[in-house]
């Protein structure tokens, strides 16, 4: 494992190490591969626009959100792909001391 790998997950988790944070990956999670606009996020989990904007721009700085423009609003997606490189990041060795589980069975889905 290349130490600028390492950084790059501890700063991913780190992004999504708040309460707001996690919460708002959880909901982009259940509106995939679609997302929302920033109204609806702010609206659905109850966080101002602009404490709503510091968040999604620490997820998207940390490539765990993508953003598109449609006219004046910003629709945010969970970056599956992101997701799925850090879940494998930390499955990695797992299970390997003991092999009572494949690695593959836990991250397959």
């Amino acid at each position: 494992m290349v130490e600028t790998e390492l950084a790059r997950y501890a700063d991913m988790l780190s992004a999504m190490g708040t309460e707001p944070r996690l919460r708002i990956m959880r909901l982009l999670l259940s509106a995939h591969p679609v997302g929302m606009v920033v109204g609806e996020i702010g609206e659905e989990l109850g966080i101002p626009n602009s404490t709503l904007s510091h968040h999604l721009d620490k997820l998207k700085n940390e490539g765990l959100v993508g953003v598109t423009r449609e006219g004046v609003f910003l629709r945010y997606a969970a970056n599956t792909l992101a997701l799925q490189e850090l879940l494998a990041f930390l499955y990695a060795e797992c299970c390997t001391r003991n092999q009572v589980v494949e690695p593959g069975k836990i991250t397959c889905c």
